[in-house]
């Protein structure tokens, strides 16, 4: 009588092995350098912008040069300066434009644009958009949802904005109102389409606008965990 042969355990291939460790570095450095590299890249286009427009008198590296008592042939790219400089600006701006003599003055300047004809409309809309996204008391696009679009049976996320408001509210159906949703686009979700629904039809979600838009960017591969 022949004995079967013992089931000898499969060792894993090193060459698995090696496969999985490099994706789990993957899986460990790519979320760590794109950071990173968007940052990196986000500073130095504001540090750009801002150095282009500032005499070069006050050009960092002629401090350097001042300071050390040493000659640069080249500029230095010291990353983050001109962001610094960006924020200091701003609030200066924000501070002034609270006081009596800010307000005059801005009030002299915009009557100045509403007196040419194409600057007055570029600077109203921008105007109108900048107040309405950067106002703390807003609660635009504070809530994740579910609608039915493009046609009934097949569900997108979306982000609402505001209830409608002037003209639109006309077209409301009956004891109901339209709301404002943005649906955005994969992977890139600057872009995407409004639409007005009745709140009726609008489904809100418990996930957070950032999980929401994390599941959008990612094709459906990253969902959030559910909350117990």
């Amino acid at each position: 009588m022949v004995t079967p042969p013992e089931n000898k355990k499969r060792r894993p291939r090193w060459g698995a092995s090696l496969r999985s460790n490099f994706l789990t570095g993957l899986i460990i450095i790519a979320p760590i350098s794109l950071t990173a590299w968007l940052m990196w890249s986000v500073v130095g286009w504001i540090d750009s912008r801002v150095w282009a427009i500032v005499p070069d008198t006050y050009q960092p590296h002629r401090y350097i040069q001042t300071l050390f008592n040493i000659q640069l042939n080249d500029q230095v790219d010291i990353r983050g300066v001109g962001l610094i400089v960006f924020l200091i600006f701003t609030l200066v701006i924000g501070w002034l434009g609270k006081g009596f003599f800010g307000r005059s003055l801005l009030r002299y300047a915009e009557g100045l644009v509403e007196r040419m004809p194409v600057v007055r409309s570029v600077y109203g809309g921008v105007k109108q958009i900048a107040e309405t996204v950067f106002n703390q008391k807003n609660n635009s696009f504070d809530k994740a949802c579910l609608i039915e679009y493009p046609r009934k049976g097949i569900w997108a996320i979306g982000f609402i904005a505001t209830k409608a408001r002037g003209e639109v509210t006309k077209h409301a159906p009956k004891n109901d109102e339209l709301v404002s949703v943005f649906v955005p686009t994969t992977p890139n979700p600057t872009s995407g389409f409004m639409l007005f629904l009745p709140s009726k039809d609008i489904k809100e979600l418990s996930m957070s606008v950032e999980e929401a838009a994390k599941l959008v960017i990612s094709a459906g591969l990253v969902y959030p965990n559910e909350k117990v």
